[in-house]
């Protein structure tokens, strides 16, 4: 039928032309300036809808499809770009490893999906005298490509441009293009990304007129003078054919001309004086224009320098900071054929929310896509289309003994290589480029050593990053081209590990880091302090931006419905390990987000003198003077009121130049008596293109008073009894205590309360449980097997023995008990003292010791099933979001008031959530006057929920919850943090619910206003 290539690494791109930097001609000045690429008249876009055909081997495509005489009748149609697997066409298959085809490099089987793409054209007459260059922007996986029934060639590299030049092939009028889309090929092996797959032509195709001779490819480096204050803009140029002659103009970003002139044969270079610099807070553009054979090509220049002292990471001189995340194509709409405003989106919510930097995991994204982070200000680690860890999942394989199969292996040589060219050459030009990476957990090997010092002499300027050199089997290969030292996953004491170790360092870099997966990440605090502390730790990237899914339609409620893997009966499957971003796939910020934000702030405040009011604000930016980047006001709350707010005025504080500190002082009126927090807040100071004046960068919030303990007046929350009197009775079983308007029953198999009746209203809908169970997180997917083996979700509770007597206004019940669970040892012995006073009030004085040898707890306190009309809920902790003992910076301490669904977070795969951390009371209550009340001494945690914690462990999907029927109470003296072990590291020590013993008091107060 036609000759395979497709199991043929020796052959990748058969026809093409050669790489060179990404750029779209336009035929006049004016036009070039505008910059709208789709209007270019020297470019027609083939982008739209194809005829498209499905088969599920190469071997059922019917013979003759790339002749003209195909009947398309057979066909249907296709939007272009797209992935087939949207349309309906073959499977989605989420895989994070393992391939999804025998490992057997470099074949792959005959049953190879393929999709044929058939599109007529017309080019007008005016064309017939220029070349012309067909790009495919992205195609998944390889395709071979016929126009009028001739071959014109074959290419891969998903991610990656395809030019073919087409002269020869099309003519005036119509024309019609054939390709055939292979799903798979020799390349998939280097393409095993952690992602859901997909296939097709997803990315624009497009055409390109362009003169016989025309200047083909460019690359400019800046270079600074920094002593002098002056730049220099080089520009090499290679063209088509002979030189032409090349003429100049360099404009501002605001248009006005700087200065013209022509290049000297193919270089050409333009000297500034005070040249305004570009980096991520401050992205300046100057606009370079050239006219070259009859056409004009422009382009950004962003003048910055990137290097390494010391081995510390400096742009433009100055010691900066990676605010990192690692980001996919991905949406759950389109799947990886995202368009410019989903890029939009979250390079916006990116700017929102502190970040300054991003990976982009684990492919050449989209050429716009550079150019947008040029414009809007982010440093970008940009990776070659490269992951082979699957090689690591063959029968005996890991990382230790298998990581190295392909890069040593020499028929993958030209290949790596090829994939690191690609990438580099297309994007050369973008000053958001300040690193190459060579790919993503693929080894170390001959193969990388080729490739990383092509790109290290091809371009000097840049630091280039290769995490997989980490995984070297033979220890002696050469790793000096790579400039920074990369890890993913480390621990904390491996971070302290690395710079306490003698020699000479390389920067540090995460490239991922604290695994945003589910409720999570809980230890963003902890590395960024890290961080701050050593110079050379350059930052990191959290792993990752966004969840992974394939949108489904609504649920009757109106419930978006997302799927992940193993929900198309695909296999292998890694179920929801693609759930595991900062945002929900429709790009609604996770709490772990708005973590992220707040660790992230431009501002960080600490106590000076705090009687004097004085305190220290540090300047986290690397390049902005404080008063020209954020404007601070504050708040001050007596109690979880608010009593007193105001602007803090810029000349206290605005000339405190990037990384320095100044003093600040705030005079407020705090009384003693009461607890008051002072809570300093960030705000954008000016609009720009993303962010507007006013959007909260973050917050820092202070203790300055800390009133009377336990100066909350809780007197109204109890019954109005002066001299009720209180009686217990014993039946053997249960002991009633009663008294004038409450009736309680207390359950002595139990060792807790199984009924609690107020004026009629019965408080209790199940008996009062001993907790130690949580819906396992994601982040708590390798602890929970050994929670469950424990019997920690199953636990039962043995009461030895139970004795009482009654006091004046009181009755005390103590019992003696263990909480365990069948086939396994005693988890916890137990005592417990209850205490039940004549106004109604229940208090619980809990003494616990754990079982030496057993794992952390996931958490350790008592459950309460209540009425579902307890709907109204008023807490003072940490709020408004969700918060735990390792994940509440986003949270400040408060008086918060909502209802039992606003705490809930609706977690794609249900888990564990919406708990609130450091709270000295909770309430619920109905709209008929009814209130129950916890609060304790020492601060606690809860959680309040439609959903009991069996229901979320469970179901597999948040649109398959349903809710229990109960306002679900959970009060816990403590509760693990969420950490990032779902790929990070363990859970640290400090945020385990893990103590020997636990003491703990907490008061129950009910009350019904009628």
């Amino acid at each position: 039928m036609f000759t395979h290539y497709h199991q043929d690494p020796s052959l990748l791109h058969i026809g093409t032309a050669e790489n060179r930097a990404y750029y779209i001609p336009f035929s006049g000045r004016e036009a070039a300036m505008a910059q709208k690429w789709k209007a270019s008249d020297r470019l027609q876009l083939l982008s739209g809808q194809w005829k498209f055909g499905y088969y599920s081997s190469l071997y059922d495509v019917p013979s003759g499809f790339f002749t003209p005489q195909f009947d398309t009748r057979c066909l249907t149609d296709i939007p272009v770009p797209s992935v087939w697997q949207n349309h309906g066409y073959d499977t989605h298959q989420y895989t994070n490893i393992r391939y999804p085809f025998p490992y057997d490099p470099p074949f792959v089987p005959d049953e190879n999906p393929c999709g044929l793409y058939i599109r007529e054209f017309e080019i007008a007459q005016d064309k017939e005298d220029f070349v012309s260059f067909l790009n495919f922007e992205g195609v998944d996986s390889c395709f071979y490509l016929w126009i009028n029934g001739e071959f014109v060639g074959y290419s891969q590299v998903s991610h990656s441009t395809s030019e073919f030049d087409v002269t020869h092939h099309i003519r005036s009028g119509k024309n019609t293009i054939f390709v055939l889309v292979l799903k798979w090929c020799d390349g998939s092996y280097l393409e095993d990304q952690d992602k859901l797959r997909m296939s097709g032509i997803f990315r624009d195709v497009y055409l390109l007129f362009r003169p016989h001779q025309h200047l083909r490819d460019f690359t400019i480096r800046t270079l600074l003078a920094q002593e002098q204050n002056t730049a220099k803009i080089q520009v090499q140029c290679a063209f088509s054919g002979e030189i032409v002659p090349v003429h100049y103009t360099l404009y501002t970003a605001q248009g006005q001309e700087i200065c013209s002139g022509a290049a000297d044969k193919d270089m050409f270079n333009i000297e500034l004086e005070n040249p305004v610099l570009w980096n991520a807070e401050q992205p300046y553009l100057y606009r370079l224009v050239m006219e070259a054979g009859g056409e004009f090509i422009t382009t950004s220049v962003g003048i910055r320098e990137v290097t390494v002292a010391n081995g510390i990471l400096f742009v433009n001189g100055q010691n900066i900071k990676l605010k990192g995340v690692n980001r996919h194509d991905s949406s759950p709409y389109n799947g990886c054929a995202v368009t410019e405003e989903e890029m939009l989106v979250d390079l916006q919510l990116m700017k929102q929310h502190n970040i300054n930097a991003i990976r982009t995991s684990h492919y050449p994204n989209s050429p716009v896509f550079a150019q947008l982070c040029d414009e809007y200000g982010f440093y970008l680690i940009e990776e070659a289309d490269v992951e082979t860890h699957g090689v690591t999942a063959i029968y005996g394989g890991s990382p230790e003994e298998t990581y190295h199969l392909l890069a040593e292996d020499t028929r993958f040589e030209k290949a790596i290589l090829d994939r690191v060219q690609r990438l580099v050459i297309r994007d050369k030009n973008r000053p958001s480029v300040i690193v190459w990476s060579l790919g993503n957990e693929s080894g170390y090997g001959h193969n990388f050593e080729v490739a990383g010092r092509w790109a290290k002499q091809y371009d000097p300027t840049r630091l280039l990053h290769y995490e997989g050199s980490f995984w070297a089997q033979n220890k002696q290969c050469d790793t000096s081209m790579l400039d920074v030292y990369s890890r993913m996953y480390a621990s904390t004491q491996e971070v302290k590990d690395y710079f306490a170790a003698s020699g000479a360092k390389k920067p540090f870099v995460l490239c991922e880091y604290s695994h945003a997966m589910g409720n999570g990440p809980g230890d963003l605090e902890d590395y960024f302090e890290l961080m701050c502390q050593y110079d050379g730790f350059s930052g990191g990237f959290v792993w990752e931006w966004c969840d992974h899914a394939v949108y489904a339609g609504e649920t009757g409620d109106g419930k978006e419905k997302f799927l992940y893997g193993g929900d198309f009966g695909e296999f292998p499957n890694d179920g929801n390990f693609c759930l595991d971003g900062l945002v929900f796939p429709d790009r609604r910020p996770h709490t772990g987000l708005l973590e992220y934000k707040n660790v992230l702030r431009p501002v960080r405040a600490k106590v000076h003198y705090l009687k004097a009011g004085e305190f220290i604000l540090i300047n986290m930016l690397d390049f902005m003077t404080l008063g020209d980047a954020v404007s601070i006001s504050y708040e001050l709350e007596q109690d979880g009121e608010v009593t007193e707010k105001g602007e803090i005025p810029v000349q206290a504080y605005g000339d405190i130049a990037a990384h320095a500190c100044g003093k600040i002082t705030l005079c407020c009126s705090v009384p003693k008596d009461k607890r008051c927090y002072l809570k300093l807040i960030y705000l954008q100071k000016h609009d720009t293109s993303l962010v507007k004046e006013g959007h909260m960068l973050g917050f820092d919030q202070f203790c300055i008073s800390e009133g009377v303990q336990g100066h909350t007046d809780y007197s109204h929350d109890t019954c109005d009894l002066e001299h009720a009197a209180i009686a217990c009775e014993d039946d053997g079983r249960c002991l009633t205590v009663k008294a004038d308007t409450f009736c309680y029953r207390y359950d002595k198999t139990k060792g807790s309360f199984a009924g609690m009746e107020l004026s009629g209203f019965q408080l209790l809908e199940t008996p009062i449980e001993y907790n130690l169970w949580r819906a396992p997180t994601d982040n708590d997917r390798y602890i929970a097997e050994k929670w469950r083996a424990c019997g920690y979700d199953r636990t039962i509770v043995k009461v030895y023995e139970t004795s009482w007597f009654q006091q004046e206004h009181q009755i005390e019940i103590i019992s003696r008990l263990s909480v365990s669970a069948i086939h396994v040892q005693r988890i916890l012995d137990v005592t417990a003292h209850w205490i039940v006073r004549e106004t109604g009030e229940v208090v619980l004085h809990i003494l616990a010791h754990k079982t030496a040898g057993l794992p952390y707890l996931p958490r350790f306190g008592m459950r309460i099933l209540l009425p579902k009309s307890l709907e109204r809920v008023e807490y003072l902790g940490y709020g408004p979001n969700e918060s735990y003992i390792d994940k509440h910076r986003s949270s400040y301490l408060s008086r918060f008031c909502c209802t039992l669904p606003d705490l809930h977070e609706d977690y794609i795969k249900p888990q564990e959530n919406g708990s609130h951390f450091g709270c000295e009371y909770v309430q619920l209550a109905n709209d008929d006057g009814v209130k129950i009340t916890v609060k304790s001494k020492a601060p606690f945690s809860f959680n309040a929920s439609s959903y009991t914690q069996e229901e979320l462990t469970t179901k597999s999907h948040n649109f398959l919850l349903k809710k229990s029927g109960y306002a679900v109470l959970c009060i816990d003296a403590f509760q693990s943090g969420v950490g990032s072990n779902s790929c990070g590291p363990e859970l640290l020590p400090q945020y385990r619910t893990d103590q020997e013993q636990f003491d703990f008091e907490f008061s129950i107060l009910p009350n019904i206003s009628r």
